[in-house]
């Protein structure tokens, strides 16, 4: 009987040891999965809203209209001739018959609208072409244009802040936003793609003039611009209090705010296409006030050092041209003095001028700070000319392309010479630390 208990007992310590075996691999499986699913989730989904293609023409939007009349068709023509009026005196032009004033419309843009048996309710918004008006509006037509100024529209409610991870009102107002008449170049992006990756409401808070130059870079822009959006709910269905700041620059720096007020969920969107137009008005005042212009700390220079001692470099190289010029015009003088008494030699031609050429180089990429410090050396390199991102992934390997005055050869050399761990194909180079 002992021995029976014996030959059991392994038994059962060897089908509790493969339970375990086989769970723990089973959770390892299940964390992988779900671990794919996350990064996988982070850029994908039904989440870019594209902005509408921006018309020269001029639209004045939100004209309210309620009048009354035989028919409902009449009242509808009547009301449309009313915000024809009233669009053409908010944007200053002179009075004129409406069969004159109807020529210079390109379109009436039904915002909302309640037809009855004998009335007309509705919010219009008028778009003149501003070839023809601008005859008469004289210099309310031409206005020049600010440098194109990325948006990054934040919202914030619920103890969350949130850009472009996921379709939202505040994208769809501005994504909506008939832009064409406005003095800023607003520079929208979908919000699709790594569009939810790059532009986060942690962005924001940085300083570094790097990271910033390389985002401006991919979406073609020169500055930012941070529309603020902070929605706060009273009780579930009741009024909604919104508080809208606006913000520029890559120091985040304060411009205006203000309040407005929606009576219910529903008048949400209402109350932020109106907050869309406020904060328009303020960018162009702040144009007006010279504020709202390209950052000169964004024009990163070449060589990655401090302004102050990159023009003291650049002092001294234009001394030593000097210098350089006045010896060889003094050489020129001697030679010449020779050449009466002695036959003509040839001249020695002067040496070629290094070719420039693009290099693709690879390195490693953790976190912000190490691609700001890889840029930072490879610019800072003897004989390069410039340095740019191409591809960025943080956590992985970015691309750069950078000129170099030399073959790549000579650039792994400088690169070696600068600290870098250096590896050559073909037509591209990889470096790390």
């Amino acid at each position: 009987m002992a021995h029976a208990n014996a030959s059991l007992t392994p038994s059962r310590h060897f089908n509790w040891r493969a339970l375990l075996q086989t769970s723990a691999v089973l959770a390892a499986l299940v964390c992988a999965m779900l671990l794919s699913r996350v990064l996988v989730a982070q850029v994908e989904g039904d989440r870019g809203i594209a902005a509408v293609v921006s018309s020269s023409d001029l639209d004045v939007s939100g004209i309210k209209v309620d009048v009354r009349d035989e028919s409902a068709e009449a009242a509808r023509e009547k009301g449309w001739r009313q915000a024809q009026r009233d669009a053409w005196a908010t944007l200053g032009g002179p009075q004129m018959p409406d069969s004159q004033l109807q020529s210079l419309v390109s379109a009436v843009v039904i915002e909302r609208e309640s037809i009855g048996g004998k009335r007309y309710i509705a919010t219009l918004g008028v778009i003149f072409d501003r070839v023809r008006a601008a005859r008469y509006l004289g210099g309310n037509a031409r206005r020049s244009q600010s440098a194109p100024m990325l948006l990054i529209p934040v919202t914030i409610s619920g103890g969350s802040e949130l850009v472009y991870e996921q379709r939202n009102p505040w994208q769809r107002a501005w994504a909506e936003y008939q832009a064409g008449s406005s003095r800023v170049n607003y520079v929208r992006p979908s919000g699709a793609g790594g569009d939810s990756l790059l532009l986060t409401f942690g962005q924001t808070g940085r300083r570094s003039r790097i990271w910033w130059r390389n985002i401006l870079d991919e979406f073609e822009a020169a500055d930012v611009l941070m529309p603020i959006a902070r929605l706060d709910y009273r009780y579930p269905g009741g009024p909604v209090q919104g508080t809208f700041t606006a913000r520029y620059g890559p120091d985040n720096v304060y411009l205006d705010s203000f309040t407005l007020e929606a009576d219910s969920h529903s008048g949400v969107p209402d109350m932020l296409v109106e907050a869309v137009g406020r904060f328009d008005d303020i960018f162009e005042q702040a144009m007006a006030d010279g504020k709202l212009r390209p950052n000169p700390t964004l024009n990163v220079s070449l060589s990655g050092t401090d302004p102050v001692l990159q023009r003291l470099i650049e002092i001294g190289r234009a001394a030593r041209a000097q210098e350089q010029a006045a010896a060889a015009a003094a050489a020129a003088g001697e030679t010449d003095t020779a050449t009466a008494a002695t036959p003509s030699t040839p001249t020695p031609a002067a040496p070629a001028a290094a070719v420039v050429s693009s290099y693709v180089v690879q390195f490693a990429s953790p976190d912000a700070g190490a691609i700001d410090a890889t840029l930072a050396a490879v610019r800072a390199t003897p004989g390069v000319r410039g340095a740019a991102t191409s591809s960025l992934a943080i956590g992985g390997t970015s691309v750069m392309n950078v000129s170099y005055a030399g073959d790549i050869g000579a650039l792994a050399a400088a690169l070696r010479a600068r600290g870098f761990t250096v590896n050559q194909g073909a037509n591209a180079l990889a470096i790390r630390r």
